[in-house]
């Protein structure tokens, strides 16, 4: 039997992007999960892990962490990833074995979906099941002992098609304004966590946004298609693609969302459109692959086929799913983002005071966040592709405190204990000595500032008190409760 038909050696450059790209972003995770993982889900965090895996059984949720867990045994896995990480991203992959290459994908793969699987809440997002499902596509892509695999290659722009149609499906069944070209009126404002840029994005002018907006459901709805054509139209869609993402990173920040997509698209492109652009050499001759590999991947992709179904009638259905794994592997699953659009921002302002009894000059202080907008005067800062997970979920609980109803007491009561892991994950602390006396949560709607009120009051947001969200508390009554 000759693999000589699922060899593609003029995808080679396109791997090497690929691969590298996934273990960066790869690095990232691991290392935000080593950093945010005790408050968040440690022994002591607000969802304890511990208590997760004692009502969530293996099947349900497959993770190392069933096995045994400990806040050493949780940082020692999320530091050994991102070690792991960092040695295929400087090429470490090239120089083993491929069956030692694929195994390293393979360990990084089963240590993040360890991770994702008992993160809960905190790890509730589409981008997590995207980058396993990308990490899974990239241990079968193999390294440079064989060519790259014509069907995983396949895969990869069935992936990459998946996120972009399924965005843009989501866009049109839901939210009138994205079919009236209005929604970029607001979703710069309203997004979940705004960068340096959104507040100028914001300011565009109206038609501007109207053609942006337009453009958006050209590259989501009609250029995916183009991505299983013969090249060089497979490379031109893949650009718009990786064009199109490098907009949304620019506007707003979305985790590793924008920056798994534009790996993912740079696999389409073939050697003959890198050499148009760029002094790329001719294809290096490659080894066609072994046997052994070859029904590997044939075997992969015949899995993936029967689970695209999942997806496939998710997003011809009538009630799409914005983001959902299909399976407790994260793999093949369905994408979407921003389906509905908020009109108005809120953002929840967390106060404490060292004062034990609260009277009307009661002076408090205001919780800095890293990302979240606060300080009307702040300008955003650009955090993406690393994720800020407390951030983003502040935002959602301003929305509706159902978003927030098992983590956010844990979180105050945190705050009134000065626990050092919760306040890590702040940018600023009012309370380094003692631990307040009282904390409270007010919501505010926020807007971005005109140019002239940015000229005159530095201000990058006006703020305005909505009410009250938490009363005044302190830590005794809220043990009570």
């Amino acid at each position: 039997m000759d693999a000589q038909w699922l060899a593609a050696p003029e995808y080679g450059l396109a791997r090497e992007i690929l691969q590298r790209g996934v273990a960066a972003i790869y690095l990232i995770a691991f290392v935000a999960a080593a950093r945010q993982f005790r408050a968040l889900i440690g022994e002591h965090g607000m969802l304890p892990v511990p208590r997760f895996v004692e009502r969530v059984p293996f099947r349900v949720a497959p993770s190392l962490f069933h096995l045994r867990y400990s806040d050493r045994l949780f940082a020692a896995i999320a530091w050994s990833g991102a070690v792991l990480s960092a040695a295929i991203l400087s090429g470490a992959a090239n120089l083993v074995p491929l069956w030692a290459a694929m195994v390293a994908w393979l360990v990084l793969w089963v240590l993040y979906l360890s991770i994702v699987n008992v993160g809960q809440r905190w790890y509730g997002f589409g981008w997590e099941s995207l980058l396993l499902e990308a990490g899974f596509l990239a241990m079968l892509l193999g390294n440079d002992d064989t060519a790259p695999p014509v069907l995983i290659l396949w895969l990869v722009r069935w992936l990459v098609f998946r996120v972009e149609f399924g965005a843009g499906l989501i866009k049109m069944r839901g939210d009138p304004c994205w079919r009236d070209l209005t929604c970029l009126h607001y979703h710069h404002e309203t997004q979940p966590m705004p960068g340096p840029l959104s507040w100028f994005f914001h300011h565009l002018p109206k038609p501007l946004h109207r053609v942006e907006v337009a453009g958006n459901h050209v590259a989501q709805l009609l250029v995916p298609f183009a991505l299983f054509a013969p090249q060089p139209v497979a490379s031109a869609a893949a650009g718009i693609v990786i064009v199109t993402q490098l907009w949304l990173v620019m506007s707003g920040n979305f985790a590793w969302l924008n920056w798994v997509t534009i790996v993912l698209a740079f696999g389409a492109i073939d050697r003959s459109a890198y050499s148009a652009v760029l002094p790329v050499s001719s294809a290096p001759a490659l080894p066609t692959p072994p046997l052994w590999y070859a029904a590997i991947v044939i075997a992969a992709t015949a899995l993936s086929a029967f689970l695209s179904y999942w997806p496939v009638r998710n997003m011809l259905g009538r009630r799409q799913h914005m983001n959902a794994s299909f399976n407790p592997f994260h793999l093949v699953n369905t994408y979407g983002a921003f389906g509905s659009i908020g009109r108005t921002r809120y953002e929840l302002v967390i106060e404490g005071t060292d004062e034990s009894t609260l009277t009307d000059r009661t002076v408090w202080k205001e919780y800095g966040f890293k990302g979240k907008p606060g300080d009307p005067r702040r300008l955003p800062r650009q955090w993406a592709p690393y994720h800020l997970r407390l951030d983003w979920l502040m935002w959602f609980a301003a929305l509706s405190p159902t978003y927030a109803k098992d983590w956010f007491g844990p979180f105050i009561a945190r705050l009134l204990r000065n626990d050092a892991p919760t306040l890590r994950l702040l940018q600023h602390n009012p309370f380094p000595d003692a631990p307040p006396q009282h904390v409270r949560a007010a919501l505010y709607e926020y807007r971005f500032t005109t140019w002239r009120e940015l000229r005159h009051e530095r201000a990058w947001w006006h703020r305005s008190l909505v009410g009250q969200y938490l009363p005044a508390i302190a830590l005794g009554e809220l043990s009570a409760r």
